[in-house]
């Protein structure tokens, strides 16, 4: 079995400042780490290789410093390391990137099939769940997303067993492979990195390819020409000016602090009562 993770190296977004005059993102300073749904990502893949047997190779696109970022994943048992870095990438949006991302699989499968492709469910730089998805989608895999946990895996049937969590609870879903998986935030911990890990990830040799090596001729599918989507403005939330209320009442009745909870909220708010009224009924 053969495992892609998508992991991406971003900046650490409670040090992340915004520009007051120009309201860029300022990066000076702030120190980059692997996007923590990526990390959720990549022990799945891990478990599935301690229990199943395989091989699990982690995918970036980024600068040359993303290499900090797989030496990462090395340390913490992933076999191989890809980093997918050319200027023509430069400015590329969730489109731009599943693209380049998508073609970099699909140079990995020749060398060795590829059976499953985790991600995070998404970025904390950019939040926008896109690049899973359309990795699948350019691929023509089975999409399983906002995945909770991997139930099993019939090698012999290339058969996947997972849990999604849904807005309505939990679904169990049956599917074919090659498939891609986005996986929530919790569904593991992250194991701690061996030392002969770190070793190996100190001298591991990190396949760097370049546009052409990843295997995308057109230029125009990648970076600004390939970004249809535009930023017209960033800026930091407005900090809020109201100030908690303190609730009190006699005694310690856990029954009475909820009625006089709900009698402060349902006097703010009267529609509430009358939605929650109609819902009861």
């Amino acid at each position: 079995m053969h495992i892609v993770v998508c992991i991406k190296q971003v900046p650490d977004s409670a040090q992340i400042r915004v520009h007051p005059v120009t309201n860029t993102i300022m990066r000076q300073g702030v120190p980059a780490i692997v996007n923590p749904y990526d990390l959720f990502a990549l022990e799945e893949a891990l478990k599935l290789k301690d229990k199943y047997g395989g091989r699990v190779t982690v995918l970036t696109m980024g600068p040359p410093m993303a290499e900090a970022a797989l030496r990462k994943a090395i340390s913490y048992g992933a076999d191989d390391a890809v980093l997918v870095t050319d200027r023509a990438f430069a400015g590329s949006d969730t489109l731009a990137t599943s693209c380049a991302l998508a073609s970099a699989i699909t140079q990995i499968h020749k060398d060795m099939p590829v059976d499953l492709v985790f991600t995070g469910k998404q970025t904390i730089d950019g939040d926008t769940a896109q690049v899973g998805p359309g990795i699948a989608k350019r691929l023509n895999m089975q999409l399983l997303t906002y995945v909770s946990k991997v139930r099993s895996v019939d090698l012999e049937n290339h058969e996947i067993t997972v849990e999604r969590r849904s807005e309505g609870g939990v679904q169990l879903l049956k599917t074919s492979t090659p498939s891609l998986i986005t996986v929530l935030e919790g569904t593991n911990e992250m194991r701690f990195a061996t030392m002969t890990n770190m070793f190996r990830a100190s001298r591991y040799q990190i396949k760097v390819w370049n546009r052409e090596q990843a295997g995308i001729e057109d230029v125009t599918s990648v970076g600004l020409k390939g970004s249809p989507t535009v930023v017209s403005k960033v800026f930091a939330p407005t900090p809020r000016a109201v100030k908690a209320e303190i609730i009190q009442c006699v005694g310690d009745d856990p029954k009475e602090l909820s009625v006089t909870l709900l009698a402060k909220v349902f006097a703010k708010y009267p529609k509430l009562e009358k939605e929650i009224a109609k819902r009861a009924v």
